[in-house]
C-alpha cells in the first residue's frame, strides 16, 4: 500500500462509511414495490435520501425518465465526493470507473442522432456529468451526423478510438462497432487503472473490478453467439482478453460454440440451476446476468469487513450505488408501465 495510504484513507473511510449507511435496505425496495403506482412510488422515495433531488422537478414534471435523471444526480455528487477526498494516487481509477457514465452519455447521444431525436427526449437519458469533461451533448445532436458529432470532440480521450470506428459505421451504417469499440477501450482502460495500483490496493480492487469487467466479457460473448449470431473470429475481436475469473480460453471456448451452461457452472459452481436457467438460452440470459451482479453486490459488502484504509471501500460502496440505481429505475419504469409487483421484482438486484 502506498506510504500515505492511512492518512490519506482515515477521512474518505469515515465518509463513504456515512454514504454506505445511507445505501437503500431490502424492505425499502419491499416497500416500493408494494407502492400502488408511479404517484406513491415518488412519493416513498422523497423520504429517501434521493429526496432534495427530486424535489428539483415540480410534481406535475417528475416522469420515470425525469426522476431517474435527478436520482442520478445525487450519484454523480457523490462520485465527485469521493473522487476529491480520496488519496491522489487512487484518483485515477476512481475517475475512469465515473467514466463509464460519460461512454453511455456518447453512445446515447450518437444513438439520438441516428434516431433523429430532440433534445428534448435525449437529454433525461443522459447520466448528469459534473466536471470540466462534459460533451456538448445538445450541439452533437443538433448536427444531425454522426461524423460532425465526433470531430466536436477531437480534445477527448475518445476521439481515437471513434476515428477508427466511424469508418465502419460509414459502410455498414450500424452504430454496433462504434459502440464496441468504446466499451473495450473503456474496460481495458479501467483495468489498466487496477494495474497501476500499489499491490496492496490492487488486491482489494480486482475483487470488485475484476468480477465485474469478466460479467461484461462473459456476457458480450454469450450475446453476440445467441443474439447476433457473429462468428467465432468476431466474438473474439469485440471481447476482451483479459480477465479475473474468467479466462481468455473461456471466451474463446464460447466464441466456438462450447456448451454456454457448462461453463457458467464450471465458472460459477455457487450459482444454482444453470441447467434450467439456461435451457432457453435468449429468454435466460437476463436471469444468469442478475445472478452475476448479486454475487458482485455481496462482494462489494464484503469490502467494508476488516482493513479500512484501503481502494476496496470507495469502489465498493460506487458500485453498490450503480446498482441501487439500476434497481430504482426498474421500479420506476415497471410502475410507469403498470407491471404486476411479480414481474418487476424478478429484475432487481437487491434481494
Amino acid at each position: 500500500m502506498a506510504p500515505d495510504a492511512t492518512t490519506g484513507f482515515a477521512a474518505i473511510n469515515a465518509r463513504v462509511r456515512a454514504m454506505y449507511s445511507t445505501l437503500l435496505a431490502r424492505q425499502d425496495f419491499i416497500n416500493f414495490s408494494e407502492s400502488a403506482n408511479l404517484e406513491a412510488l415518488l412519493t416513498q422515495l422523497k423520504h429517501t435520501a434521493y429526496g432534495p433531488y427530486l424535489e428539483r422537478a415540480k410534481d406535475k414534471e417528475l416522469t420515470a425518465r425525469r426522476a431517474a435523471f435527478l436520482m442520478r444526480g445525487r450519484m454523480s455528487e457523490l462520485f465527485h465526493s469521493i473522487i476529491n477526498g480520496s488519496p491522489d494516487y487512487t484518483k485515477a481509477i476512481l475517475a475512469q470507473l465515473y467514466d463509464y457514465y460519460q461512454v453511455n452519455n456518447l453512445k446515447a447521444i450518437l444513438r439520438g442522432i441516428v434516431t433523429d431525436s430532440t433534445w428534448d427526449r435525449v437529454r433525461y437519458v443522459l447520466f448528469p456529468m459534473i466536471g470540466d469533461n462534459v460533451l456538448p451533448a445538445e450541439q452533437m445532436l443538433e448536427s444531425k451526423n454522426v461524423a460532425q458529432a465526433i470531430e466536436m470532440i477531437k480534445s477527448t480521450q475518445y476521439y481515437e478510438t471513434l476515428t477508427f470506428a466511424v469508418k465502419r459505421y460509414s459502410v455498414e451504417q450500424s452504430l454496433f462497432p462504434i459502440e464496441v469499440a468504446l466499451d473495450l477501450d473503456y474496460w481495458r482502460n479501467l483495468w489498466k487503472a487496477v494495474k497501476t495500483l500499489p499491490k496492496a490496493d490492487q488486491e482489494y480492487a480486482v475483487k470488485i473490478i475484476g468480477p465485474l469487467l469478466d460479467m461484461n466479457n462473459l456476457m458480450w460473448a454469450i450475446r453476440y453467439r445467441t443474439y447476433h449470431h457473429l462468428s467465432e473470429e468476431e466474438i473474439i475481436n469485440y471481447t476482451l482478453p483479459i480477465g479475473y475469473h474468467v479466462s481468455n480460453s473461456d471466451i474463446h471456448a464460447v466464441a466456438a460454440g462450447a456448451d454456454v451452461e457448462q461453463i457458467v457452472k464450471r465458472l460459477y459452481p455457487d450459482i444454482a440451476g444453470v441447467d434450467e436457467m439456461l435451457s432457453d438460452l435468449q429468454a435466460g440470459l437476463p436471469k444468469l446476468e442478475l445472478q452475476l451482479q448479486k454475487r458482485i453486490a455481496a462482494q462489494c459488502h464484503a469490502a467494508f469487513v476488516g482493513n479500512p484504509f484501503q481502494i476496496g471501500i470507495p469502489l465498493g460502496f460506487l458500485v453498490l450505488l450503480d446498482m441501487e440505481i439500476q434497481d430504482l429505475v426498474v421500479l420506476l419504469e415497471g410502475k410507469s408501465n403498470q407491471l404486476p409487483n411479480e414481474e418487476i421484482n424478478k429484475f432487481l438486484i437487491v434481494s
